[in-house]
């Protein structure tokens, strides 16, 4: 798994016919630095949208086979899915993200 932040959405009308009612979200990946905070990496990564996740929004996100263990990408081209919104994140004791808002 690897850990991303939503950062836009992706329309494609002409596409492969197994990838039709799937939502797709453009992933930027995120790195953890030293001082215990996240920093954007500049990679991205187009993912499948299988929990409802919106722009903004931490995700917890799989590629490579492991893409399609999840019922919404059973047996469909999709390399990348995401499969988890983050609701805080723990670092060595220190709360450096919490969706609520009350990160240190």
């Amino acid at each position: 798994m690897k850990l991303g932040r939503i950062v836009g959405t992706v329309v494609a009308t002409r596409k492969d016919e197994r990838l039709d009612g799937l939502r797709l979200l453009m992933v930027r990946d995120l790195a953890l630095q030293a001082s215990g905070a996240f920093a954007e990496k500049d990679a991205f990564v187009v993912a499948v949208d299988s929990v409802g996740a919106g722009v903004g929004e931490y995700v917890l996100y799989a590629s490579g086979s492991s893409a399609r263990q999840t019922h919404a990408t059973d047996k469909r081209p999709v390399d990348a899915v995401i499969m988890a919104i983050v609701d805080a994140v723990d670092v060595d004791g220190a709360l450096v993200y919490d969706k609520s808002g009350a990160s240190s």
